[in-house]
């Protein structure tokens, strides 16, 4: 089990600190839509994290605050963001589907530095107009999206060819919405991807 962390900020987020503080780097895991029972032990987020926590990277996985459209949740993740970046040396953020918008979104903050991004399965655009695919038209550090092939739920194709149009990495699994059985490909492909551009 990790750390406790309490994220400084006008909103109440908790937060899990897994691997040591005494890493160089910390990736920020931004868990899926909190009103579909999204929240920081999610599985894809949990295995992103062990990944990273046996390379020596901490992970910060958090829940948001109270429910605010999107807008309140991108302003946890980008606090989150800022408390990695006062305590680690490098700072990425990874997310899944409505996390996935919102690590977008926080990352395209210009004076929080962060050194890499990769979105699972995000949604293009969320209740309150905020828009995923545009955020990353402002994003300048070595980007991924992961999708499943089979994805119905999310609508991602917007995310992806943005990122394709913008020479991000793309990746696509055999996969559903959840990446049902596929927890391990998805720890892989991203968790390989945050380790290469966090240590160049």
């Amino acid at each position: 089990m990790g750390e406790t962390v309490l994220v400084p900020g006008v909103r109440r987020v908790e937060a899990t600190l897994d691997g040591s503080r005494s890493a160089d780097a910390c990736v920020v895991a931004c868990p899926p839509h909190p009103q579909h029972r999204g929240h920081r032990g999610d599985g894809r987020l949990t295995a992103v994290s062990d990944y990273l926590a046996e390379r020596d990277i901490a992970c910060l996985r958090f829940d948001y605050g109270p429910w605010d459209e999107g807008r309140g949740e991108r302003e946890d993740a980008r606090n989150a963001l800022r408390w990695a970046a006062d305590a680690y040396d490098d700072v990425g953020v990874f997310g899944f589907s409505f996390g996935g918008a919102i690590a977008a979104l926080a990352a395209a903050t210009p004076e929080i530095g962060v050194r890499a991004v990769s979105l699972l399965a995000p949604t293009a655009e969320l209740e309150s107009g905020l828009n995923a695919a545009d955020a990353l038209d402002d994003i300048k550090c070595p980007t991924q999206v992961v999708y499943g092939a089979r994805d119905t739920t999310a609508d991602w194709r917007p995310v992806v060819d943005r990122a394709r149009e913008n020479g991000m990495a793309v990746v696509e699994l055999s996969a559903d919405h959840f990446f049902v059985g596929k927890t391990d490909r998805v720890a892989d492909a991203v968790g390989e991807f945050l380790v290469d551009a966090l240590s160049a």
